[in-house]
């Protein structure tokens, strides 16, 4: 299962956490992690500072957050192997998976022990198959040899180990069964229960699961964490001893450690779940039920046209028993009233498990709408499910949370071709429609989601606007072209076959006519295929429609949706002869280098190892890590032979870690023997030492491999743009396309007064600004829209795939602004202090040089600024003017 784009984000920012943990302490770590300004501004009101756990100061906790339908338990799968390399740094090392019910749990369970399943696959693929899946209940099944030669995965409920007592729980009772487990750990080991219910090490320690996880220091890996808190979770996590705890929730607790927050809008972009909301109000449940099978009926018909197969279910929450909409009512309403037939309706309650073994993804089954009451059975996971309709008033309805979560996830985690299949419906009874808004807005925070993108992901259904409350600053709706004609059947399925597009619409109408409708810009193409369809008679009449349309609506479009071209050329550089796109990753292709060049012997400044009584610790480029010896087994001093320790294991070892797709194998395998045999011989390093410590050797080798690619990737970059003979240019032809739309699942920027005249999205499309709100990269896109030689421009968003970027020697520069003159010129910004913030002077000038190779070669049609918030007496407008003026 290929991991989605904010998937490997988190798990990045996971890994350097961990990285940094290992060498500056899980604080320092996490401070230097939430403080960067991405991360910061990410985190928001999540952002806190560090909580060491209680008794285990030095174990890492920390939480990622993710929406509903983010994904979490195949994120947790993934991120034990990061764990593994970069904390735990054990090949196989004990897991301890919490989950908050055992229904989970024995899903869970069944999930990791299937070998086809996702997450079982990518636990495979991390420890080479060698994996053992343990349910807790099962405890006494696993084998020293399990825990030796195996990742092994223990799930289990929160609630089994948290208790006051620990006498009559079996995972902490006295089991004859696990001695083996014990035979070689001192008896007088501390914080063991003793056999007396003491931790007092007294020499008579408990053979109890809870010791054995204490003794080997657990990964623990926590699913919706928030369900965990009280203060026995605290002392059970003393008790159990982990080595780490992440944590995975949709709604964390602020004193969690938040390491990294998924918005909603990174799900929606990664086609994982459906957005926005359609929400419509009601005046009555038995119109909010009519709604319901309406919509369900119109997913059904566009569901035909998709390649996959798609039956959308609608999710009624009936009131209980003692309220007047219960479960049969709302059946016995259904059938007689709206006439489904039985055989379409499944109930789901306490008392009623009519889906149990019923596989709702198979094309046979009939079932199209589902009632429950509180909730679906745990884990239940129904992409099909489109339509949530609750019979009470939302406000007041409970459970809504889990049932709206049903109707979230996306068919197949796919975008699908008919737009409205990409978004969920709710229908509920709310006299007013702000009130429905913001009580589903509210559900909808209970569920992970932020209290603004809440706001912003529910729309109001079609003839359900509201221009005074919730949906007051949207967007208006698009303008809408009516013309009719007198069409022949002919001409009516002529003009049917042009409105294939999304905008357009045909209506046969009364008297032998057809209404054409067209939402938004007529574009000029539109309007020839149009007018060769229709009558001759008919054309002038359209034309001058066309016309009078064009001329009404021009203020109400933004320049995107007038069919502005507005393109940026792209920087082309010559490679073996042809203009190639200026790419670092393009000139590493052409550039043929090898790792052999790049010796990484390290010396003692950078990595060195000495042995104490009880540990050893490794300096690293001046840090020192600290290891502690868990076990009598454990206590081999750091130069004794080892039987399978030698030089050529480390190094193929070391070359499963370090694997490269661009390097060639047998490359990296003499760089690695040249690498281990320096610290061997001149360095004197005992092999043994170097297998204990393999994990941090490693990722000091990584480093340099690292370090050796950047220094060619700037050899080649300055060879390929900045030498002598080197030859540049710009293309349109190959350039930068912006287009409406664009930046759909962009956050955007929100409240103010201030309105851009000019931006090419329009004032509701223009993206949100970094840093703090009017602060000065706001005032910048002031100053850029006030200037009367700009015709339109643009908020450049970075890392966004349809954004303009230039190249530098280590990745991609995304500039802040990009505008267009009415001169036919283009003008590309840089805020300065965005630069500055982004990594310094050098950094600054590396920008800069690289806007000026763009600005030079483009004949006189580009030019690059960057903008600082006074340079001397002029201020932004000031320079800007200079600039285009110059």
């Amino acid at each position: 299962m290929k991991l989605k784009q904010y998937q490997t984000d988190t798990l990045d920012i996971l890994r350097r956490f961990l990285e940094e943990a290992r060498v500056a302490g899980p604080k320092n770590a996490y401070d230097t992690a939430t403080k960067t300004p991405e991360l910061a501004k990410r985190l928001g009101r999540y952002r806190t500072d560090y909580t060491a756990l209680d008794g285990l100061p030095g174990a890492p906790y920390v939480c990622l957050r993710l929406p509903t339908g983010g994904g979490k338990t195949v994120l947790a799968a993934n991120a034990i192997g990061v764990a593994r390399d970069a904390w735990v740094e054990k090949d196989y090392p004990l897991v301890l998976w919490l989950v908050p019910s055992n229904t989970i749990r024995l899903q869970t369970v069944e999930a990791l022990r299937n070998t086809r399943h996702p997450y079982r696959q990518a636990l495979d693929d991390q420890f080479e198959g060698r994996v053992r899946v343990f349910d807790i209940a099962d405890f006494t099944t696993i084998r020293p040899h399990d825990i030796r030669d195996n990742a092994c995965i223990v799930v289990g409920t929160i609630q089994t180990l948290r208790v006051n007592n620990t006498e009559g729980r079996k995972v902490y009772a006295h089991n004859e069964n696990m001695e083996p487990h014990f035979s070689s750990v001192p008896k007088t080991m501390a914080g063991l229960e003793q056999v007396n219910g003491s931790t007092e090490a007294t020499g008579n320690p408990r053979f109890s699961f809870a010791n054995l996880l204490h003794i080997h220091r657990p990964l623990m890996i926590v699913d919706e964490a928030h369900n965990a808190v009280t203060g026995l979770t605290r002392d059970m996590q003393a008790r159990v001893n982990p080595c780490a705890i992440i944590e995975f929730t949709a709604t964390p607790r602020f004193n969690s450690n938040i390491l990294y927050s998924v918005t909603a809008q990174e799900l929606k972009a990664a086609e994982m779940i459906k957005l926005p909301i359609i929400l419509a109000e009601h005046d009555s449940w038995q119109t909010a039920v009519n709604g319901a099978i309406a919509s369900r009926a119109v997913l059904a018909e566009a569901a035909k046209g998709e390649a996959d197969y798609i039956r959308p279910i609608v999710l009624f929450q009936a009131q209980p028993k003692n309220q007047e909409v219960t479960v049969e009512v709302l059946k016995k309403h259904l059938m007689d009233v709206e006439q489904i037939p039985e055989d379409r309706i499944a109930i789901a309650t306490g008392d009623q498990r009519e889906l149990d073994g019923i596989d709702l993804f198979d094309p046979t089954c009939r079932i199209e709408y589902i009632i429950t009451i509180e909730a679906l059975k745990e884990g239940w996971d129904c992409s099909f499910a489109y339509v949530f309709c609750s019979v009470s008033r939302i406000q007041s309805a409970t459970d809504v949370e889990q049932l709206l979560g049903r109707v979230l996830r996306m068919p197949y985690a796919q975008r699908r071709k008919d737009d409205a299949l990409n978004r969920p419906y709710a229908h509920v009874s709310e006299p007013s429609f702000g009130v429905a808004a913001s009580a589903l807005a509210d559900k909808l925070v209970a569920m992970g989601f932020d209290e603004q993108e809440a706001k912003d992901i529910i729309e109001p259904a079609q003839g359900h606007l509201d221009d005074t409350g919730l949906f007051a600053p949207r967007e208006r709706p698009a303008p809408v072209f009516r013309h009719r004609v007198t069409a022949s059947p002919d001409v009516i399925a002529a003009l049917a076959s042009v409105g294939i597009e999304k905008n357009i619409s045909v209506v046969a109408k009364e008297g032998g006519t057809v209404e054409i409708a067209v939402t938004g810009r007529v574009a000029p193409e539109l309007e020839a295929a149009i007018a060769a369809t229709i009558p001759a008679q008919a054309r002038e009449g359209f034309a001058e429609a066309v016309q009078k349309y064009r001329v009404e609506i021009r203020d109400q479009l933004t320049p995107a949706e007038q069919g502005e071209i507005f393109r940026v050329p792209r920087l082309l550089t010559e490679i073996q002869g042809s203009f190639e796109f200026a790419d670092p990753d393009v000139f590493m292709e052409f550039h043929d280098w090898s790792l052999v060049s790049h010796p990484a012997r390290l010396d003692e400044a950078a990595f060195a190892i000495r042995e104490t009584a009880r540990s050893f610790e490794i300096d690293v480029d001046g840090n020192r890590v600290a290891y502690q010896f868990a076990s009598e087994d454990e206590q081999l001093a750091l130069d004794v032979d080892v039987e399978g320790w030698s030089p050529q294991n480390l190094v193929l070892w070391l070359d499963r870690q370090l694997r490269q797709p661009d390097i060639n194998q047998s490359d990296l395998l003499k760089w690695l023997t040249d690498a281990v045999g320096h610290l061997i011989g001149p360095r004197k390093i005992h092999i043994a030492a170097l297998m204990r410590t393999k994990f941090i050797l490693a990722r000091k080798l990584r480093e340099r491999l690292a370090s050796a690619r950047l220094t060619e990737q700037q050899s080649v970059y300055q060879r390929y743009l900045f030498a002598p003979d080197a030859r540049v240019q710009v293309s349109f032809d190959n350039g930068f396309q912006f287009r409406d739309g664009m930046y759909r699942d962009v956050k955007k920027q929100r409240g103010g007064r201030w309105k851009p005249r000019k931006h090419f999205l329009g004032a509701d499309g223009l993206p949100a600004f970094d840093g703090v709100e009017d602060g000065e990269e706001f005032q910048c896109a002031q100053a850029i829209d006030s200037l009367p030689e700009v015709k339109f421009w643009l908020r450049n968003v970075a890392k966004n795939a349809e954004s303009f970027w230039l190249p530098t020697a280590a990745g991609k520069f995304y500039p802040d602004f990009v505008a267009q003159l009415h001169d036919g010129r283009m003008i590309v910004i840089e805020y300065k202090g965005a630069l500055l913030a982004g990594g310094g002077v050098d950094d600054t000038n590396e920008k800069r040089a690289i806007g000026r190779l763009w600005e030079q070669s483009s004949g006189g049609n580009c030019l690059f600024l960057t903008v600082e918030k006074q340079l001397g007496d002029r201020d932004m407008r000031g320079q800007l003017q200079d600039k285009i003026g110059g």
